[in-house]
């Protein structure tokens, strides 16, 4: 069987120019990168007069080790829109290098659903991540330089929140002691290191209407606080212009291909279990404007990445989408029922059924919180049974939502032609999309509606330092933000260990900080990290490159 690295190095990719031609771009809004990859010029948004396309979100059910296979299914759902005689355009976020050469491996797609150059896109691409480390990086020193140079801001060394990044799982870098070897190196101060997809620039770039939007952002973006605790922001330190003048490429979408030659933009990637895990808005504009059908998804379950995607990303952004897919595979769904690992292959429908419910929440939680259409993307594995295939579709059906085998993996777009006819149908159909709070709702009130709607908890708490933090925002005026919750991405609830479809349990909201360049406020629920750590047999062991430049181990 061949290996997805194999599969992409074996299709012969066409010219990044024949791409943009068939999406309907012109040369002059193309900046190619090489021959298979290129920005696209933001002025293509001013001048288009096309109408906006159907907006159609991928997202899945709690993520287990079994895998679901989201990404797959968003780029074979796009190939497979394209098959039965549909224009569309996919949207992806952007690998980060540190889950690529961590646990997770590659992140554009697999077997004949992927997105190509997949070498490429997995590490370095067009340059993104490396600008956005380096705006992060600029304001981290500017900050340290003020402080030596006189602090007359007055910021407090030990209140500074704004971290270096490195976009690399490090776990080493989490806790630093920098500024040491006497008065000309600094200020001794405790810091620490960010993996880049968690700073704050990468949200505020993947939020970002444009270039004057985006350098108004990053001068709001709060670094610390005075002895007087006072905020300070990028702004004051007269850093956004600089920060946004190595951004201003980043900000430009990606474009690339699958394996079917479909248009797919890759761009932005931030964490979704800290921050709001979608592309870019400028990217998902442009695929609406570029398709007829624009597919895009949203990081981890949908208690996460679809919560995020449809109250910050859509509200921000004026978005409305017009169908929602959730992917599941009977894999997953068995362990959420108690299956070990171990014993996946096996038929076991009681566990099956006992993880079901884990579907079937997320489900209804698109249908009757969100009032949105949906559908069940059942990600076909060969070790899965007719039976186990049947339960999952009747268990569907009693919401009155259809489930439909996705086998994209295996067929490409061919395997995903059933898939797009009824995201077609769905799209048709009439909806009043709302979100999970109103927008001037106060902050506590917006966790307390995500918690009990989307998670089905009971109630949130607060311990005395967030409750401390709820009144320091409300006073600066953050009430009026959407609220990003920080949370394991494996569980309705905030300890990881609750598989399934958890209810009448308490989230601890241990700490809230403002991310006023994105416009959100962070809600810190568990143990939530934003630096990775490698695992034992990182998945780095396994890549090389041989003398024609070849990559293998990628996956």
């Amino acid at each position: 069987m061949l290996t997805d690295i194999q599969i992409a190095q074996q299709t012969e990719l066409k010219p990044i120019a024949e791409i943009a031609k068939a999406a309907g771009i012109d040369e002059k809004y193309l900046e190619p990168y090489g021959r298979s990859k290129a920005k696209i010029d933001l002025n293509l948004l001013r001048d288009s007069a096309a109408p906006d396309g159907k907006l159609i979100l991928v997202t899945a059910i709690t993520p287990t080790p079994a895998g679901e296979g989201k990404t797959t299914t968003t780029v074979g759902l796009a190939d497979g829109l394209r098959r039965i005689g549909k224009k569309s355009v996919v949207a992806l976020r952007e690998p980060s290098l540190g889950p690529v050469f961590g646990v997770k491996g590659g992140a554009a797609g697999g077997g004949y659903a992927q997105v190509v150059p997949m070498e490429d896109i997995n590490l370095h691409f067009t340059g993104d991540f490396h600008a956005i480390g380096a705006a992060n990086n600029l304001l981290a020193a500017m900050i340290d330089n003020h402080i030596y140079q006189g602090n007359e801001l007055r910021i407090d060394p030990r209140r500074i929140t704004w971290r270096r990044c490195v976009d690399m799982n490090d776990r080493q870098l989490r806790f630093v002691v920098d500024g040491l070897g006497g008065r000309v190196n600094g200020t001794p101060r405790e810091d620490g290191y960010d993996i880049t997809v968690a700073s704050e620039i990468m949200a505020v770039l993947c939020l970002a209407s444009g270039i004057e939007d985006l350098k108004a952002r990053l001068g709001r973006i709060v670094v610390g606080y005075t002895y007087d605790d006072e905020p300070v922001t990028s702004g004051q330190l007269k850093a956004a212009g600089a920060m946004c003048a190595l951004l201003k490429d980043a900000l430009k979408p990606n474009l690339v291909q699958t394996l079917e030659h479909t248009p797919a933009l890759v761009h932005g990637g931030p964490f979704a279990n800290i921050a709001h895990g979608c592309n870019s808005v400028l990217a998902t504009r442009m695929a609406l404007k570029l398709g007829d059908y624009a597919v895009t998804e949203a990081g981890f379950g949908a208690d996460l990445g679809a919560e995020k995607f449809l109250d910050i990303k859509c509200r921000m952004a004026g978005l409305r989408p017009d169908a929602v897919v959730v992917v599941a595979t009977a894999r997953a769904l068995k362990l959420h029922g108690g299956a070990k690992k171990t014993e996946l292959k096996e038929e076991n429908l009681a566990a099956l059924e006992a993880g079901l419910p884990n579907l079937l929440r997320h489900v209804e939680n698109i249908t009757t919180v969100y009032k949105l259409p949906c559908v069940v993307a059942i990600n076909r594995f060969p070790t899965d049974t007719e039976a186990e295939l049947a339960l999952v579709e009747a268990k569907c059906r009693e919401l009155g939502v259809n489930a439909v085998l996705s086998e994209v993996w295996a067929r490409g777009g061919a395997g995903g032609e059933a898939l797009a006819r009824e995201v077609v149908r769905l799209c048709d159909t009439e909806h009043g999309f709302e979100f999970c709070y109103p927008a001037d709702a106060p902050l506590k009130q917006k966790i307390s509606a995500i918690v009990k709607k989307i998670y089905r908890g009971s109630e949130a708490v607060f311990t005395p330092e967030a409750k401390k933090q709820l009144k320091k925002l409300s006073e600066m005026g953050c009430d009026g933000m959407p609220v990003c919750m920080a949370k394991t991405q494996y569980s309705f609830s905030d300890d990881a260990r609750m598989l399934g479809a958890p209810d009448g349990f308490k989230v601890t909201v241990r700490a809230l900080k403002v991310s006023a360049g994105a416009g959100f406020v962070v809600a810190l629920t568990g143990d939530i990290m934003t630096m990775p750590g490698l695992p034992k047999a990182p998945a780095a062991e396994n890549i090389d490159v041989d003398e024609n430049g070849t990559i293998t181990g990628l996956f």
